[in-house]
């Protein structure tokens, strides 16, 4: 029998190899130790928006959701 070995990279392995090496490149770049920034929403996006209307009092009848008292 003839050993025929392949020397070339074949497609499946090329890809395989490609696949590994970023899969590597990923997790190596998410253990870098960075400094954490706090997020400030601000003043608009922490105002109070909610508000009960009747469409949504509706809502809440039509989906029997408990009423308030």
């Amino acid at each position: 029998m003839q050993d025929t070995r392949r020397t070339a990279l074949s497609r499946r392995n090329f890809l395989r190899a490609f696949g590994g090496a970023s899969t590597t490149a990923v997790a190596a770049a998410a253990f870098v130790p960075t400094e954490a920034q706090a997020y400030n929403p601000g003043e608009e996006e922490t105002r109070a928006r909610y508000q009960e209307t009747d469409h949504v009092k509706a809502f809440y009848r039509v989906n029997r959701y408990p009423q308030k008292k």
